[in-house]
C-alpha cells in the first residue's frame, strides 16, 4: 500500500459527491475530511485486511474493485464485491473494533480514500448532521446486504445469475468468473452453463 497523503479538494470531490447524494454536507465537514482522509493505492492481489486483524479504516473506492471473502478449510467464499464510488470495510470488525474472520483483497489496482475509525467518530460528534449521512449510508448497505443474502438463498442457478445481472451487471464482465461463482454459491461449471444459456436467449430475442 502507498504512503499516506491527504487528498486535494479535487481528489476528494468524488467522495463529497457521493456523500451529498445521501444528505448535504457543509463546508465544515468538507474541511474536516480534507484534514483527516488519506489517499492510498493498493495493487491487484494485495490485501487491505486479513482474517484475525482488526478493521481500523473505512475505504472509499475511487478506482478499482475490492472483494470480501472468508475461508472455509482451503476454500475461499466471496461474500461481497465493491467498485467505484462505493464504501468498503470489514464492517463488523470496524464497528466493534474486534478481530475479523473476513479478508479484503484488491482484484484490480485500486485508488482509495480512507478514514480511521477514531476520526470518523470524532466527525459524528463534531458535526451532528453527519449522523444523517452515516445513517443513510448504513441503510443503503443494509439493503445491499439483503440483496446478497437473497441471491445466496436461491436454489436455482439461473435465478441466481439473473439477480446478479439485475443488481451487479456492471461487474458481470469485469470480475473473474471464479469470484462470481463463489459469490453466487455455485460451481464455475454451473456458472459457465448458465451464462451460455443466457447469452443464447439474448441472441434469439
Amino acid at each position: 500500500m502507498s504512503a499516506k497523503k491527504h487528498p486535494t479538494k479535487e481528489e476528494l470531490m468524488s467522495l463529497l459527491q457521493m456523500l451529498n447524494m445521501f444528505h448535504p454536507v457543509g463546508k465544515g465537514i468538507e474541511q474536516y475530511l480534507l484534514k483527516n482522509v488519506y489517499c492510498c493505492n493498493i495493487l491487484k492481489g494485495k490485501y487491505l485486511l486479513r482474517d484475525g486483524e482488526i478493521s481500523h479504516s473505512l475505504y472509499f473506492i475511487q478506482k478499482g474493485v475490492l472483494r470480501g471473502f472468508i475461508k472455509e478449510e482451503n476454500k475461499e467464499i466471496t461474500t461481497w464485491l465493491a467498485t467505484e464510488n462505493e464504501m468498503a470495510a470489514g464492517i463488523r470488525s470496524f464497528l466493534l473494533q474486534a478481530a475479523t474472520t473476513e479478508n479484503i483483497q484488491a482484484i484490480e489496482d485500486c485508488e482509495l480514500l480512507t478514514i480511521d475509525f477514531s476520526d470518523l467518530n470524532k466527525m459524528y460528534q463534531k458535526y451532528p448532521s453527519f449522523n444523517i449521512v452515516g445513517r443513510k449510508i448504513t441503510e443503503y448497505h443494509y439493503i445491499q446486504a439483503e440483496n446478497r443474502a437473497y441471491i445466496t438463498r436461491l436454489h436455482d442457478a439461473e435465478k441466481k445469475y439473473a439477480y446478479f445481472l439485475e443488481f451487479y451487471s456492471h461487474l458481470a464482465n469485469r470480475v473473474q468468473l471464479t469470484y462470481v461463482a463463489s459469490f453466487l454459491g455455485i460451481t464455475i461449471e454451473t456458472l459457465s452453463r448458465v451464462r451460455a444459456k443466457t447469452s443464447t436467449r439474448k441472441k434469439l430475442k
